[in-house]
């Protein structure tokens, strides 16, 4: 059993915390205790992505916060895929980079989704399981060793081979769709990923389905334009790692993430309570 940090030792890390806490939108709460610190509901959900809810049990408060991992593994696959779709430099083909599907990207989520689910983070755990699965099944479609498209006469530009995907791809735009419904409970930054992710694949699924008919001018275009679309679903994912850091590194700075929790009062005091019931 390890000692007790001193009042003092304590005092100064408290102290420390709280003036980072404070900025535009953040109060500093003591009667709200995370880890080893007072943290309002406000400052937990910029760092956590999800809101605050009181649990039975502070034997995770020792962690690390795992959230960047994981944002940081979609985010670097995200910037890739959507460069390559929007054809930067003449770039075509996912084959050289087909590492982001299964060894950047997956591994980064479920590393992350894992302690997600330690630490009862529920709604950052559902989404880095969510892009982690998206990643791996749109891998397994960019290798060439599994001839996934030689069973269909034209190969990858086969009409139904192209329908399939597109159909794929609607599937997940409305999976995007939940979970951007309940990501207005979080902050603006983190709803647009899953905004503009919802459109981008379902752009990306009309360039397949024009693929499948054969006009490929207009799918080309599809594909460019749900490239840009990631591209910026990159760049609000790489702000909120860039946010959490500067937090977690004690840079002082205070970046808005546009907290959204507020329009929400009560559930979180109502879940504690029923939580310390049972």
């Amino acid at each position: 059993m390890s000692p007790s940090p001193s009042p003092r030792a304590s005092h100064s890390h408290e102290t420390d915390v709280e003036a980072h806490a404070k900025g535009p939108g953040l109060s500093y709460n003591k009667d709200a205790t995370v880890g080893s610190f007072a943290m309002s509901p406000e400052l937990f959900e910029k760092l956590y992505l999800t809101p605050k809810v009181p649990a039975a049990s502070q034997g995770v408060k020792h962690f690390a916060n795992p959230t960047p991992l994981g944002l940081m593994g979609f985010v670097i696959s995200t910037f890739t895929f959507s460069m390559i779709l929007m054809g930067w430099g003449g770039a075509t083909g996912f084959s050289p980079v087909v590492g982001i599907f299964f060894f950047v990207g997956p591994i980064l989520l479920l590393a992350g989704m894992l302690f997600e689910w330690i630490m009862g983070n529920f709604f950052t755990m559902m989404s880095m399981g969510l892009f982690a699965v998206f990643w791996l099944a749109f891998g397994m479609m960019q290798l060439p060793t599994l001839g996934l498209a030689s069973d269909y006469s034209d190969g990858a530009t086969s009409a139904p081979y192209n329908t399939v995907i597109a159909l794929f791809l609607i599937v997940w735009g409305f999976a995007f769709l939940t979970f951007f419904v309940f990501s207005l409970k979080t902050n603006v930054i983190f709803a647009g990923i899953f905004f503009f992710a919802m459109i981008a694949v379902w752009i990306l699924s009309g360039a397949y389905f024009k693929t499948a008919s054969g006009d490929y001018t207009l799918a080309t275009q599809l594909q460019t334009a749900g490239g840009a679309l990631l591209f910026v679903v990159a760049i609000l994912g790489w702000y909120i790692v860039v946010v959490i850091m500067s937090f977690e590194m004690r840079m002082g700075i205070n970046f808005p993430l546009g907290d959204l929790s507020h329009l929400w009062p009560g559930n979180s005091a109502e879940i504690g309570d029923e939580e310390k019931q049972k």
